[in-house]
């Protein structure tokens, strides 16, 4: 097994279990964290700002190197634009999220436990991606 496919792995299965130890893979416990006028549940706001940090420190230093840890070209996004597209975007995203309590990481961990909500969402995220496709396609002719 090459290296590069080694680390996806394992950096794969870190992020699986660190979404379910901190409840991000459970519907119940992101909705109760979205559900600012209720009964607020503010512990994903942890996670998130750990999350945030880890990154922030991570593409300090990856923004400085042309190749990563194993050799492979650095690709980082270099657009900073805000355009209609983005904006879409993140209000489907947050729609969805929103109302189904996943988003598309959480999902696939879900799915991979065996919950069927993670399935119903997977598929609506599956038929949405291939929705867009289609669109984007048409709209490039």
């Amino acid at each position: 097994m090459n290296k590069q496919l080694l680390s996806a792995f394992a950096s794969g299965l870190i992020f699986g279990i660190g979404l379910l130890v901190s409840g991000m893979a459970n519907p119940a416990k992101v909705l109760g964290f979205l559900d600012i006028a209720g009964a607020w549940d503010p512990s994903l706001a942890l996670v998130m700002t750990g999350a945030i940090a880890v990154g922030l420190v991570a593409f300090a230093f990856a923004d400085k190197r042309s190749l990563s840890l194993l050799g492979a070209p650095m690709n980082l996004p270099k657009r900073r634009d805000i355009d209609k597209s983005l904006i879409l975007g993140s209000l489907g995203f947050g729609i969805g999220w929103g109302l189904a309590g996943f988003c598309p990481g959480p999902a696939l961990v879900a799915l991979g436990a065996g919950e069927s909500k993670a399935a119903i969402f997977t598929l609506a995220m599956l038929a949405g991606m291939g929705l867009h496709e289609l669109i984007e396609g048409r709209s490039k002719r």
